[in-house]
């Protein structure tokens, strides 16, 4: 990491957590009462082999002491309402500022992988953990929709590890490589925008798909219900 994406980093780490400070105190009061207690999740991630870290995110999911691996349709069951709103709207990223100003992570980079991941595909991470993990990337914004489509199918742990590994891992590592070899401060300021934009459209549709109901509602139709939107 060099001094410019380090000092670009905390800057816009430390004005972001400005704008977004009593907004978020508003969502972590509402969490608080939604979720109780442990209010957080630390996790272990890796920003190279044998350099593991403490990554921090809002708790989303009910606690499990067995837990292992990625999430997908077999965790399903233990995310209210409340734990899927944080994830869609990446709410329960926002921990991970503190990560930043650590020294962790970088705002762009690959996300950071699992130690159990990194020890299956050594060689392959010593490639893509050559650039710092980040909040965002390349992979995780070109290939976070059809993953998570993925792993949604999936129902039992050990079917979401095999798809995981074997459709996944490959792709959005193929992708952080491309990100490797053209890291840059443009590049960087490129991908945060994409962010912006793929969050912006995301409420977007969830907010078209929810008016039409209301206002069918409103003249006493009967209305499908919204999927992502019920308990």
């Amino acid at each position: 990491m060099t001094p410019a994406t380090r000092a670009f980093d905390v800057a816009f780490a430390l004005v972001l957590a400005a704008l977004i400070a009593v907004p978020f105190l508003v969502v972590f009061a509402i969490h608080m009462l939604a979720m109780g207690r442990p209010y957080f999740y630390p996790t272990e991630r890796m920003r190279g082999p044998q350099r593991p870290f403490v990554l921090w995110k809002l708790r989303s999911m009910r606690p499990d002491r067995d837990d292992t691996g990625v999430s997908g349709g077999d965790k399903a069951a233990r995310v209210p309402r409340w734990g899927r709103f944080l994830r869609a709207s990446r709410l329960d990223e926002v921990p991970q500022l503190w990560n930043i100003l650590r020294g962790d992570m970088r705002l762009v980079g690959p996300r950071p992988p699992l130690r159990q991941y990194v020890e299956r595909f050594s060689g392959l991470y010593a490639q893509v953990l050559q650039r710092p993990p980040g909040i965002t990337g390349l992979g995780t914004l070109a290939f976070h929709r059809h993953e998570r489509r993925l792993l949604a199918d999936c129902v039992t742990a050990s079917e979401t590890d095999e798809v995981y590994t074997r459709r996944c891992v490959p792709r959005k590592a193929c992708l952080d490589l491309i990100y490797h070899r053209r890291q840059g401060l443009v590049l960087d300021a490129l991908i945060l925008i994409w962010t912006v934009q793929t969050l912006a459209l995301r409420r977007r549709q969830r907010l078209w798909r929810v008016r039409p109901a209301v206002a069918m509602q409103r003249r006493g139709k009967a209305v499908e219900p919204v999927p992502g939107l019920t308990a």
